[in-house]
């Protein structure tokens, strides 16, 4: 693995195994499933995600990769992520980390307190969701925009903020 995205790929491992947790507790209560992508909605993404994108696509078979460039180059809905092809992610293990918690409770913090949001699909008859279960987005966003910041430190560069991902095919090469 290359250096430069190692804390990412450490995080996502940490994220990969909070995710499995949250879904062993929740068991029948998810109905997530492959070929569900209905959180699956374009995005923007940090510059270590893109990166760690832009790797995974490299690795693709050639067939798959030109199927990816051509995704990127022609979306077909604005909203859909570019990333789908025929309800599934074409890079789904590398997928950013927001796309690993996409269903599950998060814990959001707002000006007014605390809420849970869920996908509607999940937890449905389910009157309270165990603390266990939920995933602190204030925290998790804190961990991945350190882990940015490093990653842009490690290169000396600067980049925007957020990198949509539909961008992502003009960064291929």
């Amino acid at each position: 693995m290359p250096q430069p995205l190692k804390n990412y790929h450490r995080l996502l491992d940490k994220v990969d195994q909070l995710c499995e947790g949250i879904t062993t507790l929740l068991g029948d209560a998810l109905t997530c499933h492959a070929g569900c992508s209905s959180c699956c909605i374009s995005i923007s993404v940090f510059p270590v995600e893109a990166a760690a994108l832009i790797e995974a696509a490299g690795q693709l078979p050639p067939e798959q990769y030109q199927q990816l460039k051509q995704q990127l180059s022609n979306p077909r809905d604005g909203d859909r992520c570019p990333l789908l092809l025929d309800d599934c992610c074409l890079l789904y293990r590398a997928r950013p980390i927001i796309c690993r918690t996409h269903g599950l409770p998060i814990l959001i913090t707002e000006e007014t307190g605390r809420r849970v949001d869920v996908c509607p699909l999940n937890c449905t008859g389910m009157e309270r969701i165990p603390g266990g279960a939920l995933i602190d987005l204030e925290r998790l966003n804190s961990l991945l925009v350190s882990v940015n910041v490093l990653y842009l430190r490690e290169f000396g560069i600067k980049l925007p903020d957020r990198i949509p991902l539909a961008s992502l095919g003009e960064m291929l090469p």
